[in-house]
């Protein structure tokens, strides 16, 4: 098994025609995705990589059974492009685009909390599960199948994770990369109960950095779980007022910082490193008592 997305997914692109949109199709193709086509309104009825592509998520989903889409459209046009493919049916939602606007974010997340549709995003990398499906411009190359689940806000950060897991012989069930504007749809949290229920999925990293209350709120699931849980905090240096990358990355109150959200997770029962690349030696610790070392 896996989490938001597996074998039984079927994918779209919603903005197939763009740039963006044909590359991505390319790349999901070459790794066995279950891409089943895009949508682009002014291009429909013509094709992508052999993929058809349709005038609506509508149409794409009664045509092909799709149950998942990648959003790669302009910012403008993202929360309508989003609020498309929940009513048509659509389960989980990649919001790839930057610079949705906060109150188009907060209305995407408010209608699909409303509707049980999970979204990542906006300004997210995506979720893949290794060998199964790929809705994020992660490299699947670069994955390996396995008993670790990663909950992380940026991308980057999440290959050195990858790798850092590889070299300890230590592959991946899901990674599940949330965004990192001011407001997301899904939480730590929330992918943090995703995790603990799913069978193949024995310990769980948590990537975090400075700024919002998401890894703060996913403190009191950890306090829940029975499966570990080593986490990272990204920006111990950041300096007061100033983004460090995500548009959300900034210090607000003292317990949004570094040393505050380490406090909560540590207090919780989370081991937390100080550096990624301890994170392979902290899993081997944790795991090593249920029996999975």
């Amino acid at each position: 098994m896996a989490i938001l997305v597996d074998a039984n997914s079927r994918i779209l692109i919603q903005g197939i025609t763009g740039h963006t949109g044909r590359n991505l199709a390319q790349k999901m193709r070459a790794e066995n995705s279950p891409l089943v086509g895009g949508v682009s309104p002014k291009r429909a009825g013509e094709t992508v990589d052999d993929l058809p592509v349709y005038a609506s998520c509508y149409e794409a989903v009664a045509a092909s059974g799709a149950n998942c889409s990648f959003v790669s459209v302009p910012a403008p046009l993202a929360c309508e492009a989003a609020l498309e493919a929940i009513d048509a049916g659509i389960a989980t939602l990649v919001i790839y685009t930057e610079g949705v606007p906060i109150m188009d974010a907060i209305q995407i997340s408010a209608y699909a909390r409303s509707r049980g549709v999970r979204v990542l995003g906006p300004n997210a990398a995506g979720c893949i599960s290794p060998d199964l499906a790929n809705l994020s411009d992660l490299n699947a190359a670069l994955l390996r199948r396995g008993p670790i689940g990663i909950v992380s806000k940026s991308g980057t950060l999440t290959y050195e994770v990858i790798e850092t897991l590889n070299a300890h012989g230590l592959g991946q069930s899901t990674v599940a990369c949330l965004g990192g504007d001011p407001v997301v749809g899904m939480s730590h949290g929330e992918v943090l109960d995703l995790f603990e229920a799913d069978p193949e999925t024995e310990a769980v990293v948590l990537i975090g950095e400075i700024g919002g209350r998401s890894e703060l709120d996913a403190a009191e699931r950890v306090t829940r779980m029975r499966k570990p849980v080593v986490a990272y905090i990204a920006g111990l240096h950041a300096p007061p007022g100033k983004r460090m990358g995500h548009a959300g990355a900034m210090l607000g109150s003292p317990e949004e910082n570094v040393p505050g959200k380490r406090a909560a997770l540590e207090t919780a029962g989370a081991s937390v490193v100080d550096d990624v690349m301890g994170i392979g030696e902290a899993l081997r610790r944790v795991m090593v008592p249920a029996g999975a070392g």
